[in-house]
């Protein structure tokens, strides 16, 4: 049964889901999620919640209290908010961030679905196996230590951190070289590294809108084997990705990350598999009505 199109309709039987965050205004959640329910005929409803600091733990006692089945969480509250739960997942204690919580029963459990809904978008649109292959990580920051590791759940044969802050990108390699052979470096020595590498993975916000015309590092040493990743998706086509087809190389924009971290929500929540088409349809008829 499909409720596709059909309009909304609360009662006392639905189920309730939302997302934390601070700012909260921007979020495509609530538009996916909602379609994704509508898809598979739930009687559920996803909505935004401004969390503002200090009160997260009371949000996250209000799950219990209100039995909603399911959270996201997003910046600025992924890593305290572990501290709220009654068990973390171990890759979301190894990444040191929780983006998604499932109640059983009262028991709230974090899991952390950024870095595998990466990795599952790579795989599906960009048809890259990391396995054995050398990436550049640009940033050092929450998404590229999630991506690092799914990445090195995938075999990686090394990754490089590259990061304007170099003693970001040292911090980081350190944390992951437990796990496979990692480097880090400050940005500007980005250009001698990307000639060795298959991937590169832009990981900061540096490109987003409202500053489109951003750049993370100079495209001068993108090559045409490589594959340029940013996981920016408004705008959907950044500027480095529109600098690296200009050099042939191939290019895997943000959306599906951002889709398939909710594919793998819905699917903790649910048990059932995520209508992973209609929800990327439904964010991106939200950029064409707000760009005509």
């Amino acid at each position: 049964m499909s409720h596709a199109g059909s309009k909304l309709t609360i009662d006392t039987a639905t189920v309730m889901y939302g997302v934390f965050g601070d700012p909260i205004a921007h979020s495509k959640s609530p538009l996916m999620l909602n379609r994704a329910f509508a898809e598979k005929g739930l009687n559920a409803a996803y909505a935004a919640f401004h969390i503002k600091p200090g009160t997260l733990r009371d949000a996250v006692n209000g799950i219990r209290a209100l039995g909603f089945r399911g959270v996201n969480v997003t910046i600025p509250h992924k890593l305290e908010v572990m501290d709220y739960l009654d068990h973390v997942d171990e890759h979301a204690l190894a990444i040191g961030a929780v983006n998604t919580i499932v109640n059983r029963d009262g028991k709230l459990t974090g899991y952390n679905t950024d870095g595998i809904g990466y990795v599952r978008s790579l795989k599906e649109e960009a048809h890259f196996a990391p396995k054995g292959k050398t990436v550049v990580l640009v940033g050092a920051g929450g998404a590229a230590k999630g991506i690092g590791y799914a990445l090195i759940q995938e075999g990686v044969k090394k990754l490089i951190i590259a990061n304007r802050t170099p003693d970001k990108a040292y911090d980081l390699a350190k944390d992951l070289q437990a796990w496979t052979e990692t480097e880090g470096i400050p940005l500007t020595e980005i250009g001698s590294y990307l000639e060795d590498s298959e991937l590169v993975v832009h990981t900061t916000r540096v490109g987003m809108h409202p500053h489109i015309h951003d750049i993370p590092f100079s495209p001068q040493h993108i090559h045409n084997q490589l594959l340029v990743s940013d996981i920016v998706y408004n705008p959907l086509d950044t500027r480095l990705l529109s600098e690296a087809r200009l050099r042939g190389a191939k290019t895997h924009g943000g959306l599906g990350m951002f889709v398939y971290q909710g594919a793998y929500a819905f699917e903790y929540w649910t048990g059932l598999a995520a209508p992973v088409e209609a929800m990327r349809e439904a964010v991106e008829a939200s950029f064409a009505a707000n760009n005509p």
